[in-house]
């Protein structure tokens, strides 16, 4: 984490009335396969926010202290930014409702707390901070590959949706240390945190494929199944990351060395957040 980088949470305003349902024109997979996160993340990050608010009378690090203050106020955010653009598709014959369902099995039951004490209430609060830090080392990939997606933009993609995604994938870059950090201060073990690598990453990309295949079976102007060769021509135009992209993410964050300051860049991040349309509008 840059030293003299304070993170804080930014008040943003999105106007989702003009944006339609495939708001990449043309291609109902693209679209379907990000607003998968729209479907995912409002959960995922409630369930950061408990797990680190848990973490954060353990740490004896003022300076990450902030930070992991910081972090949550972000992910806070984050999470009524896309449950507004998940409302947006209820509202346009598309409610996910029923596959948020499983969502929120997955965060409260299954990650959730339990009900422990001493020894064993602790060990399940590092396993539950090491899968986030794996989580985001994906966020931190995404966040970039989203910054740099220019295809997107010449695709005709709606402006609204683009400033939310890069909005937040800035962010995710921003802060992409603090998981990390707040890891490998608490516990930090390699084994553990190669563990959950291996379990996470199969489980995210499990997500996005279940999801992206409920939003297209479920969408009410029927574009059809989701298909993979849909998903590798989109790929091959930049519309979405490639598996080329994905897979060595796995890779790089194995090592010993590993640190997610090596992913991503923070002065780009902090350049689009100064400009961000839905920034702006919120004042």
């Amino acid at each position: 984490m840059d030293e003299n980088l304070v993170l804080h949470p930014r008040n943003v305003r999105f106007d989702w009335s003009s944006v339609p349902l495939h708001w990449v024109p043309g291609e109902p997979l693209t679209t379907h396969t990000i607003n998968t996160l729209h479907v995912v993340l409002p959960e995922g990050e409630r369930w950061f926010v408990e797990v680190f608010r848990e973490a954060l009378p353990l740490i004896t690090d003022d300076e990450l202290r902030v930070q992991v203050t910081g972090f949550i106020g972000q992910e806070a955010m984050h999470a009524e930014a896309h449950q507004g653009a998940a409302d947006h598709l209820a509202a346009q014959g598309l409610d996910p409702t029923p596959f948020v369902a499983q969502i929120e099995w997955l965060f409260r039951k299954l990650l959730g707390d339990r009900d422990l004490a001493g020894a064993a209430k602790h060990q399940w609060l590092l396993e539950r901070l090491s899968v986030i830090a794996a989580i985001e080392h994906f966020t931190a990939v995404l966040g970039q590959w989203i910054l740099n997606s220019t295809p997107l933009d010449k695709a005709g993609a709606d402006p609204t949706m683009l400033d939310l995604l890069r909005w937040h994938g800035a962010e995710e870059v921003e802060h992409r240390a603090v998981a990390f950090d707040l890891y490998m201060h608490l516990d930090g073990r390699y084994p553990r945190r190669i563990r959950t690598m291996i379990a996470v990453a199969p489980v995210l990309g499990w997500l996005f494929v279940r999801s992206a295949r409920w939003l297209m079976a479920n969408d009410p102007l029927k574009p059809g199944r989701a298909r993979w060769r849909d998903y590798f021509r989109a790929a091959r135009r930049g519309l979405l990351p490639r598996l080329s992209e994905l897979i060595p993410a796995i890779w790089r964050y194995l090592p010993r060395s590993y640190h997610p300051r090596n992913e991503g860049s923070t002065d780009q991040a902090v350049a689009y957040l100064a400009q961000s349309p839905a920034a702006k509008a919120a004042g």
